[in-house]
């Protein structure tokens, strides 16, 4: 198709404003979909946990054909925590649909979207969704939209995805507004396509971009156990036929596309995939490390002349690694079950490609896995299919985020009264920078000049009246304050910057508490500080749990983990002895429960008789529970290690 009758364009959105709903309507209305076909109200949303939850976690391309136009409409998550799949559709459309509930009007998520559209150089078209509600308020939300965008209100479309109002205007604001799709420069323009093909050196070779090297850009992968890796990719430059030899340029892998076609949502497939669209190819992988996100797809050229080599290409512009922001570690709850642990992994790691494993060895736990998540909503999400889908129960550590650590490597850095002598500059030649997720990797404090932890831009959205109660919690959780903006008479923004060890606690739950869920939330990392951060570590029953152990700031550490031994006293079922919970820093005990055991009422069978002998049984009961205690060990739930997140 030519290339001025193609549309590319995603769906952006702060959560639960209707993102999926507006796009089952589309599909609806272009045929693309019957009614009949549809089982459940989000087809784009595939996966169980989606339709649970209500929640878009995986990126969705589909195709629509309406009034001669090919559409390719990419619907993204609207969580803050899938934010790499949003940055992955933008990379791959020229416009982006801005969705806005009517009543509750610009979020957090919101804005953040906003930027990420403009940093790629997309065009936006503001759409507001929800029009039908009793509560919305659109002209409010139309002012809105105008001081954020700039643009003119009759730019804004008012919908009701639900009610099917205005849903067309839509695909005709897309026929008008959107453009072409972007290509590389390697396309010829209309004039200089004619000159070439007037040319005699151009007879029987062809218009130029037909016999061009292929230039396509990965923007996701997904496992399929029939076909092996499937690639979802925007061609930039030339086309593909099935069975042609294709290179990915950064992992250096060379493949034959076995199958190749678009999606309607299925997989359909086609005789070749040609300039601007988004594609699959089939590429018969059996890892998706091989077909990394933002790869480059290469062919050479099949015009007549010297061919290039895949050393010698250029790739794509955007080619980057995903980067966890917090880790915990995976456990088979019986040592025995790690080869089922293993498979699972294995095979969840092919659809999640957002998701860092490294095998890992725990003392206590035995082997395991080093997991890197997005964030928690993330790590939830991976818990939640090891059981659904291969039916796996787990012991999850409590995630962690990833700390800057300056060691002394010099020989007398093992003793602290040598290290003192040296100068600052001294102590900084002789230091290596590193990074610890773990806190079994910390090394003790006479090893490392300084530790310095993560800091995140906070940005959220709220009434005015809860402000106070939001300035009260940064005082608690060590935020620094840099901005107020009104965005109009009743919200406020308000923007810090914040430990992201402070946001893995209860810290999204405490913001919508405190605002009575009216409070919207978007972070993002900005760079590393140094403070006084000390490792704690969990004694069950006198005995050290390395996963448990944990980093925090040292004003905290008492109020924190007293919280914690309350919550592992409630997780950890009762015994037949007393069962002691103790958090320490080094060696000081800051905080300590104590789990009371289960009794068992030995006199009842006693109806009669003399009081000794009810007395010897009890005094026989307290030498076996006391026997016991030193013999006796605690297993923990993994519910326990959960819950140490819950308020």
């Amino acid at each position: 198709m030519n290339l001025e009758q193609i549309r590319n364009f995603c769906i952006i959105a702060h959560i639960d404003h209707g993102k999926s709903t507006l796009a089952d309507r589309l599909l609806e209305i272009t045929g693309t979909i019957d009614k009949r076909e549809m089982k459940h109200w989000q087809m784009l949303d595939t996966m169980e946990l989606e339709q649970e939850r209500g929640i878009t976690i995986k990126l969705q391309p589909v195709r629509m054909n309406w009034k001669g136009y090919e559409m390719n409409i990419i619907d993204t998550p609207g969580h803050v925590d899938f934010q790499y799949e949003v940055s992955r559709s933008l990379a791959s459309v020229e416009w982006a649909l801005l969705i806005v509930d009517a009543a509750q009007g610009i979020e957090a998520q919101t804005l953040s979207n906003v930027y990420m559209a403009i940093e790629n150089d997309l065009d936006i078209i503001p759409v507001i969704n929800k029009i039908d509600l009793p509560a919305a308020d659109v002209p409010k939300v139309t002012e809105e939209i105008v001081n954020l965008l700039g643009c003119d209100a009759s730019e804004i479309i008012w919908v009701s995805a639900k009610t099917w109002e205005n849903v067309e205007s839509v695909l005709e604001a897309v026929i008008e507004r959107v453009r072409s799709p972007k290509v590389t420069s390697s396309q010829p323009s209309p004039l200089e396509e004619k000159e070439q093909n007037n040319s005699p050196l151009s007879q029987g070779r062809g218009v130029r971009g037909e016999g061009d090297e292929l230039k396509a850009l990965v923007f996701d992968s997904q496992y399929d156990p029939y076909r092996g890796v499937v690639s979802y990719v925007k061609v930039f430059q030339g086309e593909i036929k099935k069975w042609d030899t294709l290179h990915f340029l950064n992992t250096g892998k060379k493949i034959e596309a076995l199958d190749v076609g678009h999606f309607s949502p299925s997989y359909i497939s086609d005789p070749k995939i040609s300039l601007g669209s988004v594609w699959y190819i089939v590429t018969g992988l059996k890892t998706i490390r091989d077909a990394k996100v933002w790869d480059t797809v290469w062919k050479p050229e099949l015009i007549d002349g010297p061919k290039a080599k895949a050393e010698e290409a250029e790739p794509i512009d955007g080619f980057g690694e995903v980067t966890p922001f917090i880790y915990a570690w995976i456990f088979a709850m019986d040592s025995s079950e790690y080869p089922q642990l293993k498979d699972a992994m294995e095979k969840l790691v092919l659809n999640d490609s957002a998701l860092a494993v490294e095998s890992e060895v725990s003392p206590a736990l035995g082997h395991g896995y080093r997991c890197g998540f997005l964030w928690l909503l993330h790590l939830d999400i991976v818990k939640e299919r090891l059981m659904r889908e291969f039916n796996m129960d787990v012991i999850m550590t409590s995630p962690q985020v990833t700390y800057e650590l300056y060691l002394l490597w010099d020989k007398l850095s093992e003793y602290s009264r040598f290290t003192a002598q040296l100068t600052e500059n001294e102590k900084w030649q002789k230091c290596t920078k590193i990074l610890v997720s773990n806190p079994e990797d910390l090394p003790a404090r006479e090893k490392y000049l300084h530790i310095e932890e993560p800091i995140a831009k906070v940005e959220m959205i709220t009434p005015q009246e809860y402000i106070w109660a939001l300035m009260q919690l940064s005082q608690e959780r060590r935020w620094v304050f840099k901005n107020q903006q009104f965005i109009d008479n009743d919200r406020v923004l308000l923007t810090y910057e914040l430990p992201m060890n402070e946001l893995i606690w209860d810290f999204y739950d405490e913001i919508k508490s405190l605002s009575s869920w009216y409070a919207s939330l978007n972070y993002e990392f900005t760079r590393f500080s140094e403070d006084d951060l000390v490792k704690l570590e969990i004694l069950i029953a006198d005995e050290k749990v390395d996963s448990l152990a944990f980093i925090c700031h040292r004003s905290q550490a008492a109020y924190m983990w007293g919280k914690i031994c309350k919550n592992l006293k409630e997780s950890i079922p009762r015994a037949l002895f007393s069962i002691k919970i103790q958090a320490a820093i080094g060696g000081q005990i800051v905080a300590r429960e104590d789990l009371s055991a289960m009794r068992k009422d030995v006199t009842a069978k006693l109806y009669w008789g003399d009081i000794s002998r009810k007395r010897k049984l009890l005094e026989k009961q307290k030498k076996w529970k006391k026997k016991l205690k030193q013999f006796g060990k605690v297993s923990l739930p993994s519910e326990a290690f959960v819950n140490l997140l819950k308020k």
